[in-house]
């Protein structure tokens, strides 16, 4: 069993940057891929990007290409999300969650099996 922990979220101004961390016990990350997703009240969960498992291979979804950069340390069990140019429409619950495969369909929620808690990113004008 992996057990996630997000970490990094808080409030930042439109332009500004956050880095996300999502911390892993249980387990090691290496054999997954991993992914960030996004909630925004009232909406579901929506891709934010993906890496593999080796971490020479990224997949950001369109909406946060150029902004978002998805990284990995295996040896510290972490995953990175940094964040920059953020825009009012980036506040979300921001997950990480764990994919044993790699490929079309990593953008669906469906096929992650291991989420955090979730850490909130808030973005003000």
């Amino acid at each position: 069993q992996v057990h996630l922990v997000e970490s990094g979220g808080g409030l930042v101004q439109a332009g500004g940057s956050l880095r996300l961390s999502c911390a892993a016990s249980g387990r090691t990350l290496s054999r997954y891929s991993m992914g960030w997703f996004r909630q925004a009240p009232g909406k579901e969960r929506e891709f934010v990007g993906a890496i593999n498992s080796r971490g020479d291979n990224t997949y950001p979804a369109d909406s946060v290409k150029g902004r978002f950069r998805i990284s990995r340390d295996n040896a510290k069990n972490t995953v990175y999300l940094q964040m920059n140019s953020l825009k009012v429409e980036d506040t979300a619950v921001y997950y990480c969650g764990t994919t044993e495969g790699w490929g079309p369909g990593v953008d669906d929620l469906g096929v992650y099996d291991h989420w955090g808690q979730g850490t909130q990113v808030t973005v003000s004008t």
